[in-house]
């Protein structure tokens, strides 16, 4: 598994330098109690809540009702609705509302500070000393800073979420949810927003080293309502939890209805005690970084992570002669005779060559992407078949679930072992095309696995491959993916090593995914006139498309420049209120039947990201890792979001005979 390069794991800010603050005037512990829900201070409340912590599973954590007095919450949710901006923000892990960190609030003028009084008596009543000895008494946590207030507010709309992860960053030592939403229209838990715990599995490798690996199902559900108070020790490697997407009302009059469906909550961390508190160890913050996720994903085994590589090494000589009638008539059983061509193969070559990337639109050919399209119709409407437990989904499917969720979560199938797929080739080559077409017709095999097992590992289309792209192949390795919507996605990872080609085939049958109009002007044809100038406009239409489906139902695929802005950003935000997102190198959402090929290297970052239980349906593709060898050449002037080759050519064999592409050569 690469390392990931993402430097946070949530969406708060954290661990700013704080700004010049006024002094801050700390209320007493009868002051500070005031502000709270009467009783909650007895005795007999707190050792309940204690108890409740300690038997609770799959972690220890604790849910306090009615936690503020309720005339000031209300207060202080008058107050961020009138004065309180926030700033929308998507990275591969999370899709949100953000304030700033409400620990600078000191440090606000006098006229912004008269706007927020309620905000201010509230984070001062949580960090007052009688709350943090509370939250130390029923966590078993010691000690906690007062000086460190880390705060921010959160709020989710409709299609909004946060992905798994143990919050285990710096000196944080107790994680925090106070629930803001609607005090009177209740929440209710079908809307999703639930803050979601996942069990953890501890495992030891044969070096005797300790991992501790959340399963993919979530075992403990606590849904948000108003004035609740959810919160846990940040354990590392076994604190994994989400925050489920808030989800779509069924109309925009439901909507009104229900208040809007705004989850909004201060979240937040208690610290280890800071220099001149009691409590402070030395050194103990610097101890608590190395257990930090990121320390974690790069040092902990993870041999435990599925799927695994599976590349199988080839070898590519005497590969190099033209095809023969066998090796196209292979071929034309998958692709679409167009790319088949010489005139076209040496536009691949171009573009790719000229920017390392490329989109080819409708790559299968007609009779073999209306059989697949069959299928995976038919596999869309068994979806509420499948069984929500993952481990029962893989002894009742040929599906197996990635795992574990704080890296990636989606149902995959691997290419079958090279001898069984060798042997299949060769049967399937002793049969004439009559008997292949009647085992096609009767659409007794799976399609998927004659993509996996025989179509793309075959020397015809790694000969293919070779022309297309200029690549000498060393190894691949390829997997079929569905990203269950409401449920999967992968987050970003760089790899290690030299540049590598990966190939993505979509074939995801479904629209709504922000290519619909493309393909349906790709389908209805046009006047030939008309041809090359929409071929040289797409790229851009393309990504404008994308970015506005992308924005309600996910799915699409994400290639980024790396880690190397500020230490405080997060190298995996691409969309924020700034509108910047000069780091996207590649984007292409979910598409039927449309392949794109990038050489990557190790700087990059790709995910895919979370599919809302929005879309229509699924997101499915083919994902491939080929590894080639590396050559000394001279630097690129190219660059850009990768060519996009449209041949706009039917798929009958007679038009293929005869095709003979535009001379306009320019279709970027």
């Amino acid at each position: 598994m690469p390392k990931t390069k993402r430097k946070a794991e949530e969406p708060h800010t954290v661990d700013q330098k704080p700004s010049k603050k006024k002094a801050k005037i700390t209320p007493t512990t009868e002051d500070a109690q005031t502000r709270f829900r009467k009783g909650l201070f007895d005795k007999k409340v707190l050792e309940q809540y204690t108890r409740d912590y300690s038997d609770s599973s799959p972690y220890k954590h604790a849910v306090i009702h009615e936690l503020i007095d309720d005339k000031l919450l209300r207060a202080v949710r008058d107050e961020i609705k009138d004065n309180v901006s926030f700033t929308p923000k998507e990275t591969d892990i999370y899709k949100i509302h953000q304030s700033g960190d409400l620990a600078n609030l000191d440090g606000l003028g006098d006229e912004a500070l008269a706007k927020l009084p309620s905000l201010l008596a509230l984070r001062d009543a949580m960090y007052s000393q009688a709350f943090r000895d509370y939250v130390a008494h029923v966590t078993g946590s010691g000690p906690l800073s007062g000086r460190k207030t880390d705060m921010a507010i959160n709020v989710y709309t409709p299609g909004c979420y946060l992905l798994c992860h143990d919050d285990v960053i710096g000196s944080r030592k107790v994680s925090y949810i106070l629930y803001l939403t609607d005090p009177d229209i209740p929440w209710k838990p079908e809307w999703g927003g639930a803050l979601r715990l996942f069990p953890v599995k501890t495992l030891e490798g044969k070096d005797g080293q300790v991992a501790h690996t959340p399963v993919p199902d979530v075992s403990k559900v606590i849904p948000p309502a108003w004035n609740q108070l959810s919160f846990f020790a940040v354990q590392p490697g076994k604190s994994f939890h989400d925050v489920e997407e808030v989800y779509h009302a069924e109309s925009n009059a439901q909507l009104v209805r229900e208040g809007g469906r705004v989850r909004m909550a201060i979240s937040g961390w208690f610290h280890i005690p800071q220099i001149g508190e009691a409590g402070y160890v030395e050194g103990a913050e610097e101890r608590n970084a190395k257990n930090s996720s990121l320390m974690q994903l790069q040092g902990n085994p993870d041999q435990y992570d599925v799927p695994r590589p599976l590349p199988v090494p080839v070898k590519t000589k005497g590969e190099e002669q033209d095809f023969d009638e066998s090796d196209l008539e292979f071929l034309l059983r998958f692709m679409a005779p167009t790319y088949l061509t010489p005139d076209t193969l040496e536009q691949v070559s171009e573009h790719f060559g000229d920017s390392s990337s490329i989109t080819l639109p409708n790559l299968l050919g007609k009779k073999f992407a209306a059989r697949l399209r069959t299928y995976l119709t038919a596999q869309e409407k068994a979806s509420k078949d499948l069984p929500e437990d993952s481990t029962k989904l893989e002894k009742e499917t040929p599906w197996r679930v990635a795992k574990p969720p704080h890296k990636h979560r989606y149902l995959y199938m691997q290419s079958a072992p090279s001898k069984e797929k060798s042997k299949k080739r060769d049967e399937t080559k002793g049969k004439d095309k009559r008997e292949r077409e009647r085992e096609e017709s009767n659409g007794s095999d799976n399609p998927i696995r004659e993509l996996l097992d025989e179509f793309l590992p075959s020397p015809q289309f790694r000969h293919w491959l070779q022309i297309a792209t200029g690549c000498k192949i060393e190894s691949h390795d390829f997997l079929a993916r569905r990203f269950r919507r409401g449920k999967d996605y992968t987050l970003a990872t760089g790899h290690e090593g030299k540049p590598r080609l990966e190939l993505n085939l979509g074939i995801t049958p479904t629209k709504g995914w922000g290519d619909d109009d493309e393909e349906e002007q790709h389908d209805e044809g046009g006047d030939e006139a008309e041809r090359p100038a929409r071929r040289r406009t797409r790229g851009k239409q393309r990504r404008t498309a994308d970015e506005d489906a992308g924005e309600e139902v996910g799915g699409h695929e994400v290639y980024m420049a790396g880690d190397e802005g500020d230490d405080n950003e997060d190298a995996a935000i691409y969309k924020s209120g700034s509108g910047h997102d000069d780091n996207i190198l590649f984007f292409q959402a979910a598409a039927w039947n449309r392949m794109t090929l990038v050489l990557r290297d190790s700087g990059a970052l790709r995910f895919v990201k979370y599919v809302s239980r929005r879309a229509k349906g699924d997101r499915w593709d083919i994902s491939g890792t080929i590894e080639v060898e590396e050559e000394d050449e001279e630097e690129d002037e190219g660059g850009g979001e990768g060519g996009y080759i449209d041949p706009l050519a039917d798929d009958t064999e007679e038009e293929w005979k005869g095709f003979s592409p535009s001379e306009d050569s320019d279709s970027d």
